[in-house]
């Protein structure tokens, strides 16, 4: 058994997905959220700056002594997984799951994948996907203002503004045909109403966050690190920058109150270690 915390990290607020489905398969654990919300959005900056802040990141949560670390970051599993793999403790990120399950649901072969601009031009989840189904079609779509409105709370259903972008965004992959959407940014499943609303009932969404935190459960229970049986769950969150307004917007990813454990760090005081390289 091992009663260290798991670690989770996102550029903002949308990991807090995987940790509300952590929450749900793995009740007992204690877990540990950094946001860097100081230098939000990751979608928009060069591969060298993603890499860099990925390692000040993961660093942060080695410090405070984690198990086990997931990049709750379409972007950063996308384009530094590396990284993930340096690491001394067990790391995943939530695309190669993700995209398993994407190859395995889809009935027609056509899937969809939304993500930031530099998930998509990675061409990550294309490329797990065609290792598990090299027929796929795959057709995919940048969707830079995803983030910003739900990071703000545009999230209703009814909101004429997320509605308009959205459908400017998934009409193309409608009428490709996709029969399965990967929802390739963990901050994407809050509009899960919406989009489902464009597209209709005849195609599954996949949820990384949902899949991301039942590989993690799978990973603990093999290499027997999970808590002990009588532990108590437990959140503590760190932030890159002002926690004003946190618990509003959190408890909104949580779909619950959030009371926690919120501090602030500076993220840039974080020194990457040596053998990581820069």
């Amino acid at each position: 058994m091992d009663n260290r915390p798991i670690g989770v990290f996102d550029s903002g607020l949308g990991g807090l997905t995987v940790v509300r489905q952590l929450i749900r398969e793995l009740p007992g654990e204690q877990i540990i959220y950094f946001g860097d919300t100081g230098r939000v959005p990751y979608g928009t900056r060069s591969p060298e700056t993603i890499e860099k802040y990925t390692r000040q990141d993961c660093n942060f949560l080695l410090k405070e002594d984690v198990k086990l670390i997931i990049a709750a970051c379409g972007t950063v599993s996308s384009v530094a997984p590396h990284v993930l793999n340096t690491l001394p403790v067990p790391a995943l990120g939530v695309v190669e799951p993700a995209a398993k399950a994407a190859a395995t649901v889809t009935r027609n072969g056509i899937i969809g994948v939304i993500g930031t601009s530099a998930t998509i031009n990675s061409g990550s989840f294309l490329i797990n996907i065609r290792k598990i189904r090299p027929s796929s079609q795959v057709v995919e779509q940048a969707c830079p203002l995803f983030v910003p409105l739900v990071e703000n709370g545009w999230i209703d259903e009814n909101d004429e503004v997320t509605c308009l972008t959205a459908r400017r965004y998934l009409l193309p992959l409608l009428n490709q045909g996709v029969d399965t959407l990967l929802l390739g940014c963990t901050h994407f499943p809050l509009l899960k109403p919406i989009i489902s609303k464009i597209l209709g009932p005849s195609v599954t969404l996949i949820d990384p966050g949902k899949i991301a935190a039942t590989k993690c459960a799978q990973m603990l229970a093999e290499n027997d690190m999970l808590c002990e049986k009588s532990g108590n769950g437990s959140l503590r969150f760190y932030l890159s920058d002002r926690t004003e307004d946190f618990a509003r917007v959190a408890g909104m990813f949580l779909g619950r109150d959030v009371n926690g454990d919120v501090h602030t760090i500076n993220i840039d005081n974080v020194d990457i270690p040596v053998e990581c390289g820069v």
